[in-house]
């Protein structure tokens, strides 16, 4: 009896640790607004896209392209060195010294639709540093048009004051990351009040007609990725990392580590989304939107424009702007978001 309570509860620490894996995959994924508080988009803004609408030719939405079987993206350690998205900064000894998110910019091909535009893939974790949230605030100022992801219906802008309400399960899990890593929620720190932002993201209708559409649900895809994070746990022994994270005396730098860790390979933490087509909702359904609402900024003559979105996103969107606008990466700028140095 005490062998099978033994096997039990390493059984229980290894699904924890998977489902604690799946939570941190939502909360970098996954942008929603407090439950019911939200500040809708003032009349102007409705009308700056209604115009823009008016004076755009038909768009050309991104394909909804399906994945072909057998065929599977570059390792990360073969990838140009604009098709990483995340990675950690490490100094001479080697010592974890940054997470980092990657601001990639494209541009359109010379001779092309898009000649002269560029398109800036702003990467973001959920949750970071003050420090990094400012930074990045007064990059997207500098922008024509950012388009931001939130799940949420269209238009919708978020106030400050409106986070300290009710909210959402899914926002109650990503501020209770925050606090136990002792870092900031994204929703708190960034101007979604500014001028030039525009919402470019699903409707919650939207999300779940996609999902219907595929034949699919959140229950089904969080049945995919936990037996993706189960087989991924298996391999690389994830678990110990995580538990020995927790009992430090300096949990939240450890925990921080062990997670960056896990955020590296995002395709790996990503890939129990897909449907049996290689389809999903919640990274390529979205991406689709966006660029949808991309293909509108641009034909309105909008030249310099940011994507603002989650890291997991970014390589996706990748491929769209080279596939179906005819864009090149060609910088690539590197923010830290952890500060994953306990001696700092």
């Amino acid at each position: 009896m005490l062998g099978l309570a033994v096997i039990s509860q390493g059984i229980l620490k290894h699904v924890l640790c998977c489902a604690f894996r799946i939570a941190l995959v939502l909360a970098v994924a996954l942008l929603i607004p407090p439950d019911r508080q939200v500040a809708q988009a003032q009349e102007t803004d409705t009308a700056a896209k209604e115009s823009a609408q008016a004076q755009a030719p038909a768009t050309e939405p991104s394909k909804n392209r399906k994945a072909k079987p057998g065929k599977k993206k570059k390792a990360q350690g073969k990838a140009s060195k604009h098709d990483q998205y995340t990675r950690i900064k490490t100094n001479a000894q080697g010592v974890n010294q940054a997470l980092q998110t990657a601001i990639v910019r494209f541009v359109g091909n010379a001779e092309s639709k898009y000649a002269g535009f560029t398109v800036d893939l702003v990467g973001v974790v959920h949750i970071g540093e003050k420090a990094y949230y400012d930074k990045l605030d007064k990059r997207l100022s500098k922008y024509d048009t950012v388009l931001y992801e939130l799940v949420a219906p269209d238009g919708t802008r978020i106030r400050p004051k409106d986070l300290q309400a009710r909210r959402s399960v899914l926002a109650s899990v990503q501020t209770g990351m925050k606090d136990m890593l002792e870092l900031e929620y994204q929703l708190e720190q960034i101007d979604y009040m500014a001028k030039n932002f525009r919402h470019a993201d699903m409707s919650p209708t939207e999300f779940a007609n996609d999902l219907k559409r595929r034949g699919d649900s959140l229950g089904k895809m969080l049945g995919r990725m936990l037996g993706a994070s189960i087989a991924a746990q298996s391999r690389t022994g994830g678990d110990l990392g995580i538990l020995l994270a927790m009992t430090s005396n300096d949990r939240p730098h450890a925990m921080k580590n062990a997670m960056a860790k896990q955020l590296l390979d995002m395709e790996a933490m990503t890939a129990g989304m897909s449907d049996e087509n290689g389809e999903d909702t919640l990274i390529k359904g979205r991406n689709r939107k966006a660029f949808e609402i991309l293909s509108e900024e641009l034909a309105a003559g909008k030249k310099n424009v940011a994507v603002f979105y989650g890291a997991g996103h970014l390589a996706d969107m990748a491929d769209r702007l080279k596939k179906d606008f005819q864009m090149q990466p060609t910088k690539t700028i590197w923010l830290d978001a952890w500060d994953l140095n306990p001696e700092d």
